[in-house]
């Protein structure tokens, strides 16, 4: 069995969720829980792409900045998007995804 983090909260947890502020309130409130809203579950699937390569505690640090640059992830307006949309960078607080990403 896995060691369990006891939170400040005094509630065990997973180890893992002790390792970063971020990751306690993402452990409580969504780790292993099933998403039934299509928007959340599009956000789960853009966040686990835009994770390749960086770590799972710099996503959601930059989480809201992520959903200010895709509409809260509302997969219909992003359907809209023109050439101008997908050619303009992505700006994040202290980094930019360019077109390329």
């Amino acid at each position: 069995m896995e060691k369990l983090f006891t939170g400040p909260d005094g509630k065990p947890r997973c180890l893992w969720s002790g390792a970063a502020p971020e990751f306690l309130d993402y452990h409580d409130k969504e780790w292993g829980n099933p998403v039934v809203d299509d928007i959340r579950l599009f956000e789960k699937l853009c966040l686990e792409s835009f994770q390749s390569g960086l770590s799972w505690r710099t996503i959601l640090a930059k989480r809201e900045n992520f959903r200010n640059a895709f509409y809260g992830f509302d997969y219909t307006k992003i359907a809209e998007f023109g050439d101008a949309d997908r050619a303009r960078p992505i700006v994040l607080k202290n980094s930019v995804l360019g077109p390329e990403r």
